[in-house]
């Protein structure tokens, strides 16, 4: 079987680092915001191209935060509208209605499946006041008419960035492209820890005042508590983890890079859509979504043949349960990429074989 995503052996190709880092840690005896934390976050940002960086939890928490932070400053309030892509994972728009915001789904373009400056257009409302870009799959969702856009009606830009670790546009990283962006190390992606970890990053030094504050129990200093925080800390074991994977981060990308390549140069099935790829370097393939309308059947067919794949995702946000009061509505683009959305195994430790195994499994499917 070729799995998905081995994380063992994707964990073990970065020992003995890793484990005598976290030896370190245990003979130092401090856990939490400690020195490893505070590296990681100068490292984070160095790399990123923020100016500051705030590590914590988790990458939901991270986007939380900001929106949270944007409340305390009085820039956002109780029913206003924050623009999020219908296909996205269902954190980005429980950030939002967490917060008492009101989320506006948006439809996405059919070849990139990223919500693009038209639809985010046809999506504004004079309630609206900020736009969640989800850079989906992997793939930068900036652009310069987008960033127009949303500038001059005052519009703040909060990047998903949970799956676009290292994604370029015009030589600048995703997380730096907004006003503020949030960060997910889940131990799958790109940038993984070895358990929850994420982080904020932004240019706005009052933000970052504020979001280093509310996750940390509203605090700055111990018991005294200016905000209604949350505890959202990243741990020290998480941070020297992460410090010790940031490193390889762009060889890891390169190697993510070639094989999608080679998965799109040669996947020839005509039942099936590999991404469309404007610009290489905007891309770092979290995920290799395939496109089929025969989905469930492929998927089956390559289990058959030996091959894990997973699906991202089945379930829109607006149709989940949780989310009855927006059931009613129909974005088609969205609604068919959760029907036919299927991802091929994709991660740096893929061998040149494994892959013309995959390639060729994807080949041979026929429909019935």
């Amino acid at each position: 079987m070729i799995p998905y995503l081995p994380l063992k052996e994707i964990t073990a190709s970065y020992e003995p680092e890793i484990t005598f880092a976290l030896q370190q840690i245990v003979e130092r005896g401090w856990f939490l915001l400690g020195e490893e934390c505070a590296s990681f976050e100068k490292e984070y940002a160095a790399y990123i191209g923020s100016r500051h960086c705030i590590a914590c939890g988790n990458g939901y928490d991270a986007l939380w935060l900001i929106l949270r932070a944007y409340r305390e400053a009085g820039i956002l309030h109780d029913g206003d509208e924050v623009i999020v892509p219908a296909n996205t994972f269902i954190a980005s728009v429980l950030a939002i209605t967490n917060n008492n915001l009101t989320p506006i789904f948006a439809d996405v373009d059919p070849t990139t499946y990223l919500v693009g400056e038209k639809e985010l257009r046809e999506a504004v409302t004079p309630r609206t006041k900020a736009y969640m870009m989800v850079h989906l799959y992997g793939q930068c969702a900036y652009s310069d008419a987008i960033g127009t856009f949303c500038r001059e009606r005052g519009i703040k830009i909060i990047e998903d960035n949970a799956q676009a670790h290292g994604s370029q546009y015009n030589n600048r990283r995703t997380g730096s492209l907004g006003d503020a962006a949030a960060h997910s190390f889940y131990p799958g992606k790109n940038l993984g820890a070895l358990g929850d970890a994420g982080a904020v990053t932004t240019d706005d030094p009052t933000l970052a005042d504020t979001i280093a504050s509310l996750h940390n129990y509203g605090s700055h200093k111990k018991y005294i508590h200016n905000h209604a925080g949350i505890n959202s800390r990243m741990d020290e074991f998480q941070a020297a983890i992460l410090r010790i994977k940031l490193r390889r981060l762009d060889e890891d990308n390169n190697r993510r890079r070639a094989i999608a390549r080679k998965y799109i140069e040669n996947i020839n099935n005509p039942h099936v859509r590999t991404p469309h790829i404007e610009k290489s370097d905007a891309h770092v393939f979290h995920i290799f979504p395939l496109m089929s309308a025969e989905r469930d059947c492929l998927r089956q067919h390559l289990e058959a043949h030996g091959i894990q794949t997973q699906i991202h995702y089945p379930i829109p946000p607006h149709k989940q349960q949780c989310y009855q009061e927006w059931s009613h509505l129909t974005f088609p683009i969205a609604e068919r990429l959760s029907r036919e959305e299927l991802s091929l195994p994709l991660h740096p430790l893929l061998t040149e074989a494994e892959t013309d195994e995959i390639i060729a499994a994807v080949n041979s499917f026929q429909t019935v």
